[in-house]
């Protein structure tokens, strides 16, 4: 089993506009309200890349920024994991849509921003970070995968990580092909277990058997069902209640993530 320590958490969806404002939401304590969400402009961008984000990219940011926050360390010192399901949707459907229509150009900024690691070049100049960085996709299990491998890069290096999990909804006609109901993003700040300041430690370890996703509340268990990435839920529902909590995670048909939650 490998443990870590959590230092940060962020969250940013419908109805959950940051931790601070979300805990008692995902712990319980209020239910869950369907509100819209608009990512913010990520500020500490200089102003021309600001313009050239899209709504992914914000997304990202800003749930990294979050967590970066709470957990009081430099944004700058940290090693990320960016995983993302969809990528930047919104990108992609405006090249192909250019490539069909043969008289409309596409601008070069478009080519850049399409990689899977836009979220992460963007978060890099943001915060002037030269740390080391890696980008993922995972699908359905885009969660479990992405924290699976931040657990063990954190185990491996000896380094805190930030894992930024998040996916927009994609335009259409690909939205048809790859349903995403609404925009969500959760982030965490990892570190080696036993590091000081820790909100709470966790335990993973990979089980070669099917597993059914964790409950939770009608609202919060809408939303997970609605985003690929919001199958973090449970977690995050975990860590705003600071009660020790054993959670399963699919990854792909036949295996599952085992979770030990502890409160600090």
């Amino acid at each position: 089993m490998i443990r870590l320590s959590v230092l940060g958490v962020a969250v940013l969806a419908p109805g959950l506009p940051g931790w601070a404002a979300s805990r008692a939401v995902l712990a319980g304590a209020m239910p869950w309200q369907d509100a819209p969400l608009t990512p913010p402009p990520p500020m500490l961008l200089p102003p021309t890349e600001r313009r050239r984000t899209s709504t992914a990219v914000r997304l990202a940011l800003a749930v990294a920024a979050e967590a970066a926050e709470t957990s009081g360390m430099p944004p700058e010192s940290l090693d990320t994991l960016f995983a993302s399901s969809n990528g930047d949707g919104q990108v992609i459907g405006s090249i192909l849509e250019a490539l069909h229509e043969t008289e409309v150009a596409i601008s070069p900024t478009q080519f850049h921003n399409s990689v899977h690691n836009a979220a992460a070049g963007y978060w890099g100049i943001a915060v002037g970070s030269a740390r080391p960085s890696v980008s993922t996709g995972g699908h359905d299990q885009v969660f479990a995968s992405g924290l699976l491998q931040a657990a063990a890069r954190v185990s491996a290096t000896g380094e805190p990580l930030l894992l930024c999990v998040s996916d927009a909804p994609l335009p259409p006609p690909l939205h048809a092909k790859r349903p995403t109901g609404c925009a969500f993003g959760l982030a965490l700040v990892l570190a080696p277990d036993g590091a000081p300041g820790a909100m709470a430690r966790l335990g993973l370890a990979y089980q070669p058997e099917p597993t059914t996703e964790p409950p939770l509340p009608e609202g919060l268990a809408a939303l997970r069902a609605a985003n690929a990435s919001a199958r973090g839920l449970p977690l995050l529902a975990a860590l705003a209640a600071m009660q020790p909590a054993e959670l399963r995670f699919g990854m792909l048909e036949d295996g599952a993530l085992a979770v030990e939650v502890a409160p600090c």
